[in-house]
Parts: structure tokens; sequence; C-alpha cells
């Protein structure tokens, strides 16, 4: 009896570790593809703030694109749209992308509050699918994920952020 509970036991730790190896190998092997998929800007539609479509090919080309993750509550989201939009004029030439998961009116208002409606190279979105970040692999808010004039990843950026650091690097060749 006592031979049996032990090759229980063993067959039950090994399977066990199997598992969790499996589980371990997969995420890293997950990590690696969306590392890969998000070494250009991937493809992507969400609903702009007046009931649009928006997707990767409305994105201008040969100009450096910042999407910005945020929520409407978040503190820091709120003081990084205050951040440029008191240094709007030197984003003139970058293509800022306001990504939310939050309904459209919510988005609105932040974009109102922020006075940052009457850019055309800002948009406010909608990620009514909760796409963007698994998409983008963002964990955090605010999420700043920065694409040169190529559409080429920069850098992924969590949290709160410098205007002089994103526009150097968003602007250095």
């Amino acid at each position: 009896m006592k031979k049996y509970l032990k090759i229980i036991l063993a067959l039950a730790f090994i399977s066990i570790l199997s598992f969790f190896a499996y589980q371990i190998i997969t995420k890293i092997n997950h990590k690696k593809e969306v590392a890969e998929n998000i070494k250009t800007i991937p493809e992507f539609i969400y609903q702009n703030i007046n009931g649009g479509n928006f997707t990767n090919k409305n994105l201008k080309e040969g100009i450096p694109n910042l999407f910005v993750y945020f929520n409407s509550e978040c503190e820091y989201c709120n003081e990084e749209a205050k951040i440029i939009k008191q240094n709007i004029d030197k984003f003139k030439n970058i293509q800022l992308i306001f990504v939310s998961l939050e309904k459209p009116q919510l988005i609105k208002m932040f974009a109102v509050k922020h006075q940052l409606t009457a850019y055309n190279n800002v948009h406010f979105l909608c990620d009514s699918k909760v796409t963007f970040a698994t998409t983008f692999d963002v964990k955090s808010l605010p999420c700043l994920v920065l694409y040169d004039k190529n559409q080429k990843l920069i850098e992924k950026i969590k949290g709160q952020t410098k205007t002089e650091i994103l526009l150097k690097k968003l602007t250095s060749e």
C-alpha cells in the first residue's frame, strides 16, 4: 500500500511540475510573439470619439507616433495630458493617439477637459473590445508606446514621462 502511495505522490508531483513548466514556456513564447508583433505598429481598429473608426491605415506616414494608454480617472494620466497640452507646439510633428477602454463619452470629456480636441495630430480612441493592452503589451496606466517615423518601435514607457525625454526619443534618428 505504501509503495502505491509513493508512486501516486511521485506521479502527482511530476504532473504538477510539468504543468508549471508548460505554463512558463507558453508565457515566454507569448511574450516573444507579442514583442515581435509590436516591432512595427500592428494592425488595429478602434472607435474615435465621434463614432467613426480609426485604424493603423489612418496614421500619417513619415512622422513619429506616440500612443498614450490612459484612463480619465487616473491622476498620472491627467497630468500627462496636461503636460502634453502645455507643450503641444513641440508635438506638432508627432501623431498623438490617446487610447482608453472607457466609454466614448468619458474619453471625449477627458479630451475636452485637456483642450486637445482642436489638433489634427491628436486622436482619442475607444478600445471597446479591450484589445490594446494585449496587442501592445501594456500593463500600466499611463503607458506610452513610442514609434519612429518609419513606424518602428522605439520604446514602451510605463508611467508619466517628461516632455523633453519623449521628444528626444521620438525625434532622434
